[in-house]
């Protein structure tokens, strides 16, 4: 094997992805990603249907209608279809309590920019879920846009709390970063 080579990072990703100068255009997508997962999340943590005495049945509602799209034709893959009656649908109502305080937690930390990085990644995952299960919505831009926000982990949160956090974990912005 050869020494390794590092290939530089050309000067847009480097401003977008790894410069706070760029922080202010991850603050208003993440304010705005965050608002929408805040939102939802509240909806579902204060809904009688999904966290409520009758927990589980709006979330049964949405899968089976996810399954039947199975059937019906191309929106929903078989295999998304057998897991969701499989393993999902059995579990619905301790799974309503997660998707309902996930996506409450994932608008708090998106919006105090506290661990940005995992916020914006585990909001990603339950849009591709949702995606999966045949709802489009504003699944897509939402996906996207976390997307982005995980890919600039490192500036995403300067103006937030990962300003303070990210440091104390060890990255990435702490006082003993070796350069090669």
């Amino acid at each position: 094997m050869g020494r390794e080579i590092t290939i530089p990072e050309n000067p847009v990703s480097r401003f977008l992805f790894s410069s706070t100068r760029a922080s202010w255009i991850w603050l208003i997508v993440r304010l705005y990603l965050g608002y929408q997962w805040l939102t939802a999340g509240w909806g579902k943590v204060t809904s009688d249907a999904w966290t409520g005495k009758n927990a589980g049945v709006a979330m049964k509602g949405f899968l089976q209608g996810a399954v039947n799209k199975s059937v019906e034709g191309a929106d929903v893959t078989t295999w998304y279809a057998s897991f969701l009656e499989n393993f999902v649908i059995p579990n619905a109502k301790v799974l309503s309590f997660v998707v309902a305080y996930g996506e409450l937690l994932v608008g708090l930390g998106l919006i105090l920019g506290l661990l940005t990085g995992i916020a914006a990644f585990s909001g990603a995952l339950m849009n591709v879920m949702f995606l999966f299960a045949g709802t489009l919505s504003t699944n897509p831009l939402l996906f996207i846009l976390a997307t982005w926000l995980v890919l600039a982990w490192k500036n995403a949160g300067w103006y937030g709390l990962d300003r303070w956090a990210l440091p104390l974990l060890g990255t990435p912005w702490s006082k003993d970063i070796r350069k090669d």
